[in-house]
């Protein structure tokens, strides 16, 4: 006998096609809705800090433009743009006097150098009292040495003059240190402390245990980790001291007269003169504006150092 034929297999069905994505343009990656929409996001602050940085430059480059003109030019209301450029003013500045600005330049560099220095020999110990090592009530001895800072400058004029006539201390620029010294201490102090205080503190227990003492661990181990906190703070007390002139206008006369006090010399009776009067801002001005420069890459790593954890 003949074997039946085998039944045919019926045939697999086909498998649907796999859904293609939505075409785009050719060699083109559309980004996603939220990426888009940082990207504005972030354009939008972009032009907004370039817009603040310009609206805060502005005068910077108001007051440069103007002591380039002559007084005649710098007087007009409202001022000329296309006004002959002259450094008339820088010239007159320079020839104040008997010996020009420079004595006044150097008593405002010793007084903000020396200051600026004592106040981070006594800030960094302070500051590791009351971050790595803290003491009782840590919170309340920082809230403290920020109090002295919400007493006017104004109120304390008076009994401070009353001791500089006292000891003899009337146009002294140490008189000037000490005072400066003082008054920049509580907020150096307060961001020390947040430097200081994102070190580890196994990396202290550790160069303790390999013999190192206080001195040794304040220079060799912290001090470089918190070197662009110092800078900050450095920075910030030096502009705070060359810039201050309350104290300096009343306590100071002829020998330690500083930069600030040497620029009011120039509102006279007989009139405000523009020109010289913004060529001694400038020049004044240069030494902040070139520290600043020189350290800008520090003040920014330090006033960020304790914002992220």
């Amino acid at each position: 006998m003949t074997a039946p034929a085998p039944a045919p297999v019926p045939a697999a069905p086909a498998a649907p096609a796999a859904a293609s994505a939505p075409a785009g343009p050719p060699g083109r990656n559309v980004p996603h809705p939220a990426v888009r929409r940082a990207r504005r996001r972030n354009t939008a602050l972009g032009m907004l800090a370039w817009l603040a940085g310009i609206v805060f430059f502005l005068p910077v480059a108001w007051m440069t433009l103007t002591s380039l003109h002559s007084e005649a030019d710098a007087a007009t209301n409202p001022p000329s743009l296309a006004a002959p450029l002259t450094l008339e003013g820088y010239r007159e500045f320079f020839a104040t006097g008997a010996a020009g600005p420079w004595p006044s330049l150097a008593n405002s560099a010793m007084a903000s150098l020396f200051s600026t220095a004592a106040v981070l020999l006594l800030a960094f110990p302070a500051a590791y009292a009351l971050s790595l090592r803290p003491v009782r009530k840590w919170r309340d001895v920082l809230f403290f040495f920020l109090s002295t800072k919400m007493l006017p400058v104004i109120a304390g004029l008076l009994p401070v003059y009353l001791f500089a006539r006292n000891t003899g201390l009337l146009d002294n620029i140490w008189l000037l240190v000490l005072l400066y010294t003082s008054m920049n201490l509580p907020i150096a102090v307060w961001m020390m402390q947040s430097f200081l205080a994102e070190v580890p503190a196994a990396l202290i227990e550790a160069a303790q245990l390999d013999g190192a003492r206080l001195p040794t661990v304040l220079g060799r181990v912290i001090a470089p980790l918190v070197g662009p906190g110092i800078a900050a703070t450095a920075l910030i007390c030096f502009i705070f001291s060359w810039n201050e002139m309350l104290f300096a206008r009343v306590l100071t006369g002829v020998t330690a007269q500083t930069a600030p006090v040497f620029l009011t010399g120039f509102i006279t009776s007989q009139g405000l003169f523009l020109a010289k009067v913004c060529a001694a801002s400038v020049v004044i001005s240069l030494p902040v504006l070139a520290a600043g420069f020189a350290a800008q890459d520090k003040l920014v790593q330090g006033l960020s150092l304790g914002a992220v954890k």
